[in-house]
């Protein structure tokens, strides 16, 4: 089983992914290609996403029977003694910026359009 769920992508690449998958909601497809179709469609979706996010899970011979994949997202996969957990930044940590802040002069509600924040 693969799903894929996308946020603020182009039509384009929705109606791309419908050759191979099924949209069952906006922006939320599903379905059960092979591995190299699903490994050809998520480079498709990496390359088209453009300023949107996506997400990939897909079932997997590992101890969660599943695993996924982060395109543009804050939160990321990252493996702890064989478990996949997602680490979700602080943003009120100390230490460094964000590197991947909107860049200045943009408007607040672009802001939260595009980060989730203000």
């Amino acid at each position: 089983m693969t799903v894929i769920v996308l946020t603020n992508c182009p039509p384009g690449l929705r109606g791309f992914l419908t050759r191979w998958l099924l949209e069952i909601s906006a922006g939320v497809f599903v379905g059960n290609p092979s591995a190299r179709i699903r490994d050809a469609l998520w480079e498709e979706v990496q390359q088209y996403a453009g300023q949107g996010r996506a997400l990939l899970a897909h079932t997997t011979n590992n101890e969660q029977g599943f695993t996924f994949r982060t395109h543009d997202h804050a939160w990321h996969p990252t493996d702890h003694e064989g478990i996949t957990l997602i680490y979700r930044p602080d943003p009120n940590a100390p230490g460094p910026a964000p590197q991947n802040g909107p860049p200045s002069g943009w408007s607040r509600a672009a802001k939260r359009r595009r980060f989730g924040r203000g």
